[in-house]
């Protein structure tokens, strides 16, 4: 491990010393306000999951214009190539989709200083202007004169919500390409004080109450499915608790409830939709059986105090996001521990669940990180991204490509 420090160390100086490189670095502070106006178009085309198809097509037509080579695969993602396509590939990827999206273009919103407001703005606005910032300045010089490794920049679909990490998945598994990954950088948001090396693993649920309904009054004692819902709910969080278990951090978040039409109808239907996290999946188990308990609990429960009529519930999985470990003797992490170095950046490891999750657990080196500047109030209507210090973010891309692209027979190590 020393060896290799040592030797993406020297390798990382004769890139700093390099025309080309510097070139590229200088680029990212140059034209600041090209990205800052790329950042903003963007943003202002809608792309929830599932309808990222106007987002991901302005994508590929930016990088055309560019002059990349450009593929849209089976599952939407867009799939640029700055430089030749052969041989094996590193992939720098930024998911398109969103929780919010803006309903019109003035949501996105402009302060004098730079601020973005709007809903996606940091995440996952950020990612892809940097896809987009990377992709012109490689083509204004290209960094790499002969790399071991290709280069693919990706814009996936599916990585919020309900996407399931479906683009990543696809990417992965199914993709022409999918033989030939050999690494993943994958940016989302904006902060470069952590690095994402491990996958939080997630299920997800959703719980269906439904019944006969009726007028409030005139059929007053039918079972009631959001009565129900509620018990369930309440039964499920006394039990469990948020925090340690199976000697892992863990959460659980009840994120979307729906049901009834008027508050004199009794409701035919109530739903639930239930986030579970963990660190480790073995903790999902115990989880799982208080579900179960609980939801049967409330039918049961509900059904006896009815007068008439009986109530139904269907517990349905929506989706599962796997668990998976960068090792901390990865070459990927080192040669981004080399780059922050070299740059002054602090950044410590941390788990959370990103498209990182898929690569991880098939065991191909990946990790997370911010594409540079400041934001909050991610999956808000309150978001905001600040450019300021994105110059930074975009130089340590920059140059943990470069090593990654020049040394990737370690990679394999």
């Amino acid at each position: 491990m020393m060896r290799l420090a040592g030797k993406l160390g020297a390798a990382l100086r004769e890139l700093s010393e390099s025309a080309r490189v510097r070139e590229c670095l200088q680029w990212f502070t140059r034209e600041r306000q090209w990205i800052q106006e790329r950042h903003v178009q963007l943003c202002r085309i809608p792309a929830p999951t599932f309808f990222e198809q106007e987002r991901a097509a302005w994508m590929a037509s930016q990088f055309r214009a560019l002059g990349c080579e450009v593929e849209l695969d089976g599952a939407g993602n867009v799939i640029a190539f700055v430089g030749p396509q052969r041989g094996l590939l590193v992939a720098l990827t930024a998911h398109l989709d969103t929780v919010l999206a803006p309903r019109c273009p003035d949501e996105i919103k402009v302060e004098a200083n730079g601020l973005l407001h709007g809903p996606g703005v940091a995440d996952n606005g950020a990612g892809l202007a940097a896809l987009l910032a990377v992709a012109a300045a490689m083509r204004a010089s290209p960094p790499v004169e002969e790399p071991a490794l290709g280069l693919a920049l990706v814009a996936n679909v599916g990585e919020e919500g309900e996407g399931n990490l479906n683009g990543m998945r696809y990417l992965c598994t199914a993709s022409s390409f999918a033989s030939r990954w050999r690494a993943f950088l994958v940016l989302d948001g904006p902060a470069i004080d952590h690095i994402t090396c491990q996958g939080v693993a997630s299920r997800r649920f959703e719980i269906a109450f439904l019944g006969p309904g009726g007028h409030s009054w005139s059929d007053g004692g039918l079972p009631n499915p959001v009565h129900a819902l509620s018990r369930a709910i309440t039964l499920f969080t006394d039990r469990c608790f948020d925090g340690a278990r199976v000697g892992c951090r863990s959460a659980f978040n009840f994120g979307v409830i729906e049901g009834g039409t008027s508050i004199n109808a009794i409701p035919m239907q109530a739903r639930a939709k239930l986030d579970l996290r963990s660190e480790c999946e073995q903790g999902f188990e115990e989880w799982m059986q208080t579900l179960r308990w609980a939801v049967q609990e409330a039918l049961e429960a509900e059904n006896r105090r009815a007068k008439a009529g009986k109530l139904t519930v269907r517990l349905r999985e929506l989706g599962f996001r796997p668990a998976g470990r960068l090792a901390p003797e990865s070459a990927l992490l080192e040669c981004l521990r080399t780059v922050d170095a070299h740059l002054g950046i602090r950044a410590r490891l941390e788990a959370a669940s990103t498209d990182a999750n898929i690569p991880l657990s098939l065991g191909l080196p990946a990790l997370a990180l911010g594409a540079g500047g400041s934001g909050g109030g991610a999956h808000t209507e309150t978001e905001w991204y600040s450019p300021q210090g994105r110059d930074l973010g975009l130089k340590r891309i920059l140059l943990a490509l470069c090593l990654l692209m020049q040394h990737g027979a370690e990679l394999a190590a």
